[in-house]
């Protein structure tokens, strides 16, 4: 098996990683600090043309899921919160429409991220509906040519920023799963609002935003796909995201390591440095192997996914559910190298090891990823 880097990828990874060394990372701590959102960098971002990797190219994208894996890695290496805004936009959130959509609403949405960097989120987590999404409670009703929506989401990445989204609601609970509908929200649409920002550990530049729906008046044309697909949509767009988290993971925990070793060849103890103790030596292996296994199982999973278009099966499960553990390994190895230096904010270490507690948790926490493993190798539903 050969997962070499064509030529091309290899010229994208090492242009990304000096921009994400010049611009992004020099950024991240003062980021963190002041919670704010990285409108410049952003807009530097777009005129690289990142925000339409592997989206198709009838629609400005490049088409190319391998190199968007690779920025989503670049990316959170630089900073988890700027990484998280960029994979929720086009992953997670224009996802749904790209798979979806009609032609019209591919037309009219599709091309405001790629060409334009818009802001895109993916409301579907409400207070009694997380990882039971046939739970909702956001109700719909059809009054001519418009959808009301009413209910309220929480914790919704660029909620507070988002130039349009996709949120699901219910048309009657006592359905389940097969009541459920996705649509499509601009922002400034009437009846919605944007309410409580959570103050978050970590990913401080990405908003969790609560979003209010108050009898909101959505125009039937909207409606994403077809009344009742939408748990469907919903969980196609959370297992296509899997990838780009393991990625995002690895990009957080591959920090954490030069970080790490950088600092335990420089700090001395005992007139010597701490890179030539045998327990710092033994920490910087383990960490060394959880890097190299997380990156091969996330490579293995995106040349799967693009090769044969499956992003339901194990291998991106397996990959997520690693790289998030191993990120949250080494950014407590890294931590203990630095000692009592790592708990303070002036070492990145600190930011690293807030920023990828998250990556167990969301789009799936590690619990379902191990239940979804388990049902794709057992065959049980």
């Amino acid at each position: 098996m050969d997962f070499e880097l064509t030529e091309e990828q290899k010229m994208f990874q090492a242009m990304l990683r000096d921009f994400v060394d010049r611009e992004i990372a020099p950024h991240a701590a003062e980021w963190d600090e002041s919670n704010e959102f990285p409108t410049e960098a952003l807009a530097k971002m777009t005129e690289l043309g990142l925000f339409g990797l592997h989206l198709p190219e009838a629609y400005g994208g490049s088409g190319d899921d391998i190199t968007f894996m690779l920025a989503c890695e670049e990316l959170a290496r630089g900073s988890g919160g700027l990484s998280s805004i960029y994979i929720t936009t086009i992953s997670l959130a224009i996802g749904p429409i790209v798979m979806f959509g009609n032609e019209e609403q591919k037309r009219k949405y599709i091309p405001r991220v790629t060409t334009e960097g818009a802001t895109v989120a993916f409301a579907l987590t409400e207070a009694m509906a997380g990882s039971d999404v046939a739970a909702l409670e956001m109700k719909y009703t059809r009054e001519g040519d418009y959808y009301i929506l009413n209910g309220t989401k929480i914790f919704i990445t660029n909620g507070a920023e988002a130039d349009f989204l996709v949120t699901f609601a219910t048309k009657d609970k006592a359905l389940g799963y097969k009541g459920i509908s996705a649509f499509i929200i601009d922002k400034g649409t009437p009846g919605f609002s944007v309410g409580k920002l959570e103050k978050k550990m970590g990913l401080h530049p990405a908003s969790a935003a609560e979003l209010v729906f108050d009898n909101c008046k959505v125009p039937a044309k909207n409606l994403l796909g077809e009344e009742g697909q939408g748990f469907k949509i919903a969980l196609r767009a959370i297992d296509s995201c899997r990838v780009t988290i393991a990625a995002q993971c690895v990009g957080l925990a591959q920090a954490a390591y030069d970080a790490a070793v950088a600092y335990a060849k420089e700090r001395k103890q005992f007139g010597v440095e701490i890179a030539r103790h045998q327990g710092i030596q033994f920490m910087i292996a383990d960490m060394a192997v959880d890097l190299d296994a997380a990156r091969l199982l996330t490579y293995r999973a995106a040349w799967q996914q693009q090769t044969t278009g499956n992003v339901n099966a194990k291998e991106p499960a397996m990959a997520k559910l690693f790289a998030s553990e191993a990120a949250h390994r080494i950014a407590h190895r890294a931590i203990q190298i630095h000692g009592g230096y790592g708990y303070t904010k002036e070492f990145v270490v600190e930011r690293i090891y807030r920023d990828q507690r998250i990556m167990e948790l969301f789009e799936g926490t590690s619990e379902m990823q191990r239940w979804t493993i388990a049902r794709q190798i057992t065959g049980l539903k």
